[in-house]
């Protein structure tokens, strides 16, 4: 009986101990009646965000079995700040920011590519093309994917960087109300702001849309995503339910929602053309090439990364 229950007590004892030692994400579940595994993704102020603002309003995301809590910043850098210092567990980024993060040593996959995209707009009377922008003044972010994309849009009229008086303004608020103040002859900016500028008298030079550029994606840490397979999945399931709600139903039912998850003024429900989003789906190999590229003629990646050492397929297993 003693050594019946000394193995009891070591059973008891091992079991015990792997339960504390796994990783609390993966060991909750809705089946053991414990708190669903939680994902905290930081976003930008941006349309992209908005299948996951609805998967978590309607449910969809604890349908799956995952609780999904989207953290907004209002700069990049204030975005990678939180995640380097572990306070988010992915980011959605763009490929500027995967590429920064591998070179510092963050050992980031893309999991998917994201809707959204980067307009030029300008308040300037005698700006009418991109090429007017010769000698003018562009206010957008250092070192991100606004300053990439700016950059193929100089290219595409023959100019340079060098071309332009640039001035980097991280806040994408801030950004808009420099322009709307003529501090400024163009910016680039993302959705609600694009809406927010048109609205008070802007016009749209270019867009990452027309140019056919997809540059926002999701990433996590290859070590989170190891240990959180499921929850990730999860996630994506619930992004394209609600790609499939917003689809069947009327604007009017979730624009509220949208107006004050991401920033649009009250008094532009009416013009607000929310996006037909596709379902989740990962970046293409050319994408990620391009801008690669683009990061080492900066200076910002140094390591001959290729899209197949950054690219996570556990969305789509």
């Amino acid at each position: 009986m003693r050594k019946t229950g000394l193995i009891l007590s070591l059973t008891l004892l091992i079991s015990v101990l792997g339960v504390g030692c796994s990783t609390t994400k993966t060991t909750n579940s809705q089946e053991s009646g414990k708190a669903l595994p939680e994902l905290t993704i930081g976003m930008m102020p941006a349309t992209d965000v908005i299948p996951f603002i609805i998967a978590h309003e309607q449910g969809f995301d604890l349908k799956h079995g995952v609780k999904l809590n989207m953290q907004t910043f209002k700069s990049a850098k204030d975005r990678d700040v939180a995640f380097q210092a572990g306070q988010l567990d992915g980011v959605g980024a763009d490929l500027i920011a995967i590429a920064i993060y591998n070179q510092g040593g963050l050992d980031v996959k893309i999991t998917s590519t994201t809707f959204g995209g980067f307009s030029l707009l300008t308040g300037a009377d005698d700006v009418k093309t991109v090429a007017d922008l010769k000698g003018k003044s562009v206010i957008f972010s250092k070192n991100t994917s606004t300053e990439y994309v700016f950059s193929l849009m100089l290219k595409e009229v023959g100019l340079t960087e060098k071309d332009i008086k640039l001035t980097e303004v991280p806040q994408i608020p801030t950004r808009l109300e420099l322009l709307k103040n003529n501090k400024a002859d163009a910016a680039i900016l993302p959705e609600p702001f694009v809406t927010m500028g048109k609205a008070d008298g802007l016009r749209e030079l270019n867009s990452t849309i027309s140019m056919g550029l997809s540059p926002f994606v999701i990433g996590f840490p290859q070590k989170f995503i190891a240990a959180n397979e499921g929850a990730i999945h999860a996630a994506y399931a619930a992004y394209d339910e609600a790609v499939a709600y917003m689809k069947a139903h009327d604007q009017s039912d979730y624009i509220d929602l949208i107006i004050k998850t991401v920033g649009y003024p009250e008094n532009q429900k009416n013009v607000i053309k929310v996006p037909e989003y596709p379902a989740a789906s990962q970046v293409t190999t050319a994408e990620v090439v391009s801008a690669f590229a683009w990061a080492r003629e900066k200076g910002l990646l140094k390591k001959n990364l290729t899209p197949e050492e950054v690219v996570s397929d556990v969305a789509f297993k």
